[in-house]
């Protein structure tokens, strides 16, 4: 596969889902840098594992190491203040009165794309990579391909500048991103994904076979049965 030597800004949570599109976007492009966000989230120990992740990707190939560049953090402290959700109090997961779950945080991802397109215009980044996903997913309209791709259009129309949002896992289910990070990585990739990520909602890092986390908010039962399909269809083959 031909590199593109343009310069790649990967949104990493270092969650499952953003850890295997840094390794995507490793494969892919030249220069790969990340950005992170500390929103006040309820599970901020995600931020614990993010340097971690990368380290233990760029010493897993040595072009993968040559290739990842500076991490950027950035702070979005006035996010959890305007919200009143479970991701950002001490509140319960459940469904809303309006029909979307309580984690839902409004705008979030909406702004999340302002400040990295933001800062991938300094950087010189046309190519921004981001974990949304419209398949195993809680009904968050940000998260909608319809979503992301107004976001780009805005983007490129506000900064007049074009970039490309790239979404590598869209259309695939959890059991697929596994298998993703294997067909990408191999065993240690996924390996990496199963032991380090981090998903749960409440920030548990108990050790499962799937991964760590509380293994009963929604997105370690996700996880839990995304794994299991996966696991299922290795030994089916």
């Amino acid at each position: 596969m031909a590199i593109n030597p343009e310069t790649a800004l990967v949104l990493f949570s270092g969650g499952q889902d953003s850890t295997v599109c840094l390794a995507w976007a490793l494969e892919r492009f030249s220069r790969v840098e990340t950005i992170g966000f500390d929103y006040g989230q309820r599970h901020a120990v995600e931020l614990e594992v993010r340097p971690r992740l990368r380290e233990a990707l760029a010493a897993m190939r040595d072009d993968w190491k040559a290739r990842l560049g500076d991490d950027h953090m950035v702070r979005l402290d006035a996010l959890a203040a305007i919200s009143d959700t479970a991701l950002t109090r001490e509140t319960a997961i459940d469904i809303a009165d309006s029909g979307l779950p309580t984690t839902f945080v409004p705008g979030r991802n909406l702004i999340f794309f302002c400040f990295a397109g933001a800062l991938a215009y300094r950087r010189g980044a046309r190519h921004l990579v981001a974990g949304m996903c419209e398949t195993d997913y809680s009904g968050y309209p940000d998260c909608r391909d319809d979503t992301v791709k107004a976001m780009q259009i805005a983007l490129g129309l506000g900064m007049d500048k074009r970039f490309v949002i790239h979404t590598p896992l869209m259309w695939i289910d959890k059991a697929a991103t596994f298998a993703l990070a294997e067909d990408i990585g191999g065993d240690a990739l996924l390996k990496l994904v199963v032991e380090e990520t981090h998903s749960c909602y409440l920030g548990g890092r108990a050790p499962h076979p799937w991964g760590r986390g509380c293994g009963a908010c929604p997105a370690c039962e996700l996880r839990a049965a995304g794994y299991e399909k996966f696991v299922k269809g290795r030994t089916a083959k």
